[in-house]
Formats: C-alpha cells, sequence, structure tokens
C-alpha cells in the first residue's frame, strides 16, 4: 500500500479532454495526460483492499494494488512488467476498456474509485518512451507450427504467448493490416493505429508471421490450415450485425456502423476503400439507432464528418443517473452514461422504437418512430417522426459469420450461433481447431478478447507440449 492516509488525503483525479471545439477537427486521440506526480499522487489512493475487487472486475486478473504501489514508489519499469505479466496490451486497454475495475473498486462505494484506467495508460506509454518494451523471442524453438485465424486482440494475444514459447505463428488477416476492429472499428480519435504497428514490429520480432488480405474460407481453403498446422485459433470476430427489418429497410441511406466506421478509418490511414458508394455523414442529418459503444463511435465519426445534426435513438429505457450500490457493487452497474462522443453535440432519446423507414426517389427521409414502455410495448398516442438523411445501424452484433470458414470446417454453433468451445481448453469439436474471443464468446470488450486469447494459448501449448508455463 503506497500511502496509508492516500485514499483519505487526496481526492481523485483523472485525464480531462482537449475541447470538443477543438477535437472535433482532427481525427487525433484528445485525451490530456495526467503530469508524473499527479499519477503518482492517484496511485497512492489504492487501499491495498485485503479482498481486492478490482481483480475480480479485470478480466485479465491485472495485479492492480501491486503495480500502483509501485508506481507511488517510482518502480516505473517494474510495474510496467509487472502489468505486461498479465496484460499483453495494456495501451489497447488504457485507452478503449471501459474499465470494469474502477467500478469494482471499493472506493467507488463513494464514488470515487482510483483511476485505473489511467495509470495503467501512463505506465505502458512510460515504457515505450524509455524502450522497456522490446521483443522477447523465444529461447528455444519448439518445431510446432500454430495458425491464428483473426488479427484482433484476442487473436494478437494468442499469438505472442505462443511464440514467445517457442512456436512458429502465423495470423490470417482478411484486411490489409493487422488489428481486426481495434484498427477498422475503433476511430483513430480513440486510439491511434500507430499503437497497434508497434506491438505488430514487435509480435515480428518475436518471430509472429503474418498474412494480411487472406480470407481464411473464401480466400484460402480452412483445410490448407488445418493439414499443414499443429494447431488452428480461431479468433476472429462477431462480424454478423443486428439488422432492423421493418418497412423501408432497403431506402439507400440506411447502413450498418461496420460499414460505415471502417471506410474513415482508412480514410485517415490512407488506405484504398474498395467501393464506389462512400458513406459520408457531412451536410445530413443523420440518425444512429443504437446506444452502445459503436453508436457512440458513429456520432464522433459523424461529427467529425460535419453532419448538421446527429441524434442517438435506443430501444431501452433511459438508465438512472446514479446505480444503488448496495445491489449493484461490485458489478458492472447499468446507469446514465455520457462518451466524449456524446459530449461533442448529439441528441439523446430513449424507449424509442423505429416502426419505419420513409423516403423519396429510394433514398431514406424519415423515420416513424413510437415510444415504448418498459416491456417494450408501444405507447399510444406517443407516435413521431425524425428527419433523416443518413441512419446508421448500431444495434450490436448477433454471431460471427458463418458461411465460409466456420461452415466449411462444420465447427458446432452455440445456442447464440457462436463456435462452440468452452474456457477450460477452448476446444471446438473439430480436431486440433480451438476458438476464443468474440467467435467463442460473441461480441464482448478489448479486455476480454486478450484474456479469452492469453488462455487459449495456455490451451494449446499444453495440447501441443503436454505441458505449459504459459498463465492461464
Amino acid at each position: 500500500m503506497g500511502k496509508v492516509t492516500g485514499f483519505l488525503e487526496i481526492d481523485r483525479r483523472d485525464r480531462k479532454y482537449a475541447p470538443a471545439a477543438d477535437r472535433i477537427r482532427a481525427y487525433k486521440e484528445f485525451v490530456i495526460p495526467l503530469s508524473e506526480e499527479a499519477t503518482k499522487d492517484q496511485a497512492a489512493r489504492c487501499m491495498n483492499c485485503g479482498i481486492p475487487y478490482c481483480h475480480n472486475g479485470c478480466p485479465v486478473n491485472n495485479q492492480i494494488p501491486d503495480w500502483n504501489d509501485l508506481v507511488y514508489h517510482s518502480e516505473w519499469q517494474e510495474a510496467a512488467r509487472n502489468l505486461h505479466s498479465t496484460n499483453n496490451f495494456p495501451e489497447f486497454t488504457g485507452r478503449v476498456c471501459p474499465a470494469p475495475c474502477e467500478a469494482s473498486c471499493t472506493l467507488n462505494l463513494n464514488d470515487n474509485p482510483v483511476t485505473i484506467k489511467t495509470i495503467e495508460c501512463a505506465i505502458v506509454d512510460r515504457a515505450f518512451a524509455e524502450g522497456w518494451v522490446v521483443p522477447e523471442p523465444a529461447a528455444r524453438l519448439t518445431g510446432k507450427r500454430v495458425a491464428i485465424v483473426g488479427s484482433g486482440p484476442a487473436g494478437l494475444a494468442a499469438a505472442q504467448q505462443l511464440a514467445r514459447v517457442g512456436h512458429e505463428v502465423h495470423v490470417f488477416e482478411k484486411n490489409g493490416k493487422p488489428g481486426g476492429l481495434l484498427r477498422y472499428g475503433i476511430p483513430d480519435f480513440k486510439m491511434e493505429k500507430h499503437l497497434i504497428d508497434r506491438r505488430v514490429k514487435q509480435m515480428e520480432a518475436e518471430g509472429v508471421v503474418f498474412h494480411c488480405g487472406v480470407h481464411v474460407g473464401l480466400d484460402k481453403p480452412v483445410s490448407d490450415l488445418t493439414s499443414a498446422y499443429d494447431a488452428v485459433i480461431l479468433a476472429g470476430g462477431s462480424e454478423k450485425p443486428r439488422d432492423l427489418p421493418v418497412p423501408g429497410r432497403e431506402l439507400s441511406g440506411i447502413h450498418f456502423a461496420m460499414d460505415f466506421l471502417p471506410q474513415q478509418n482508412r480514410r485517415v490511414s490512407r488506405e484504398s476503400i474498395k467501393t464506389n458508394a462512400p458513406i459520408l455523414a457531412n451536410g445530413k442529418h443523420v440518425i444512429v439507432i443504437g446506444g452502445g459503444d459503436t453508436g457512440s463511435d458513429c456520432i464522433g465519426t459523424s461529427i467529425r464528418q460535419g453532419a448538421l445534426s446527429v441524434t442517438q435513438i435506443e430501444i431501452m429505457p433511459k438508465p438512472p443517473e446514479k446505480e444503488n450500490k448496495l445491489l449493484t457493487w461490485p458489478n458492472w452497474p447499468m446507469k446514465m452514461r455520457t462518451s466524449s462522443s456524446q459530449e461533442e453535440g448529439a441528441e439523446r432519446d430513449f424507449a424509442v422504437n423505429t416502426v419505419s423507414f420513409e423516403g423519396e426517389d429510394g433514398k431514406v427521409t424519415a423515420l416513424n418512430c413510437v415510444r415504448v414502455d418498459d416491456q417494450f410495448k408501444p405507447i399510444a398516442g406517443s407516435e413521431f417522426q425524425l428527419r433523416a438523411d443518413l441512419v446508421l445501424l448500431a444495434m450490436g452484433f448477433v454471431a460471427p459469420v458463418q458461411d465460409g470458414m466456420v461452415k466449411e470446417l462444420g465447427t458446432a454453433l452455440d445456442a447464440r450461433g457462436n463456435v462452440a468451445a468452452d474456457t477450460v481448453a477452448y476446444k471446438t469439436n473439430v480436431e486440433k481447431v480451438f476458438a476464443c474471443g468474440d467467435m467463442r464468446r460473441g461480441q464482448s470488450l478489448v479486455v476480454w478478447a486478450i484474456r479469452e486469447g492469453r488462455q487459449a494459448a495456455h490451451s494449446v501449448d499444453k495440447q501441443l507440449m503436454g505441458t505449459t508455463t504459459l498463465p492461464r
């Protein structure tokens, strides 16, 4: 425990944002880091609880009290080593994780949790700045070959873990660059993509081979992998979006969020956009349907593109401003949250169902909506209309795409359409084929993907070698 009375003497202080009027002019990150001294003060607030509930809140089981103490005592390099022992990519989670660890912090009982996410990001950013993050190639090779399909956080974590114990690891990615939805789904203003590039460079120095622009199941038969490799890990995303099959859905101007967001990410990185119909919000009244992180990303991107207005609607009722801690803590609470993108000028409305779309000359012009009760049943007389030139569907994802690779392999699926595998061995019903991340658990957080990638690597290494030193 860094400072015994720290939580009594020091107020919570977190990173701030650049002003909205400035940040919406670019696609750069806009979070302003704390100073070194301020970060140490925040670390001093950690109470090193006898039962550290933050461990339970963190899917990768970061040893949070330990590295808080190390930061307080200016032992930054050891803090970085400790952090990397449980999390391969803290620079990702330190930017885009919603921080369930902070919800579980004991100090959250009075709404002042330790700024865990901020401290985590400060540790890894300093580690890179000081040159402490270096390739860690295996001392010896095992002669075993592992193929990983998908280079999102689950695939990257599994690849790095397996390469470091001496396996020959090949990662297959259908897009032009590694990163999965980290690169093509999350906007650059939330996480700049050079962060992915430097990790990929580290992993290549550790022996990982990336094959980009290869869509397994379409460009390359999956049988090529099962015959040439000792193990295959399916680490693709849950990419089948939830649709809204109401009258007028066929009108132009209605798009899935994941058709819209990757286009802008490719523009920022100067990648080619393989479409003759770019989706742009400039000069348009934009409606975002869906209240989660993807919807928020659509808001921030639309505002930066020059939308005339942005309105976000959600079928769920408006959550309470403050949770009942006695009922929810230390679990993640349902309460009203406002993202940085929502702060930039979006209107939000709750308990709204879209009944149909209207249009002229084949283009969407409006949404016909109705308010619903807590059973999602329409409230008589509450019908209204919203003007729309562009509608973005951000209602989540239902399952991995099941044609191509999954269909060819014949892997069993769970009740939700995900590839069936347990969290003990991560094995599918197909010999030497494993599954992890969103491919196995469905749409989830980056931190859960990293955890599952690490645990799948443990299981693969154990099956190939009979024993393993990789952590679960």
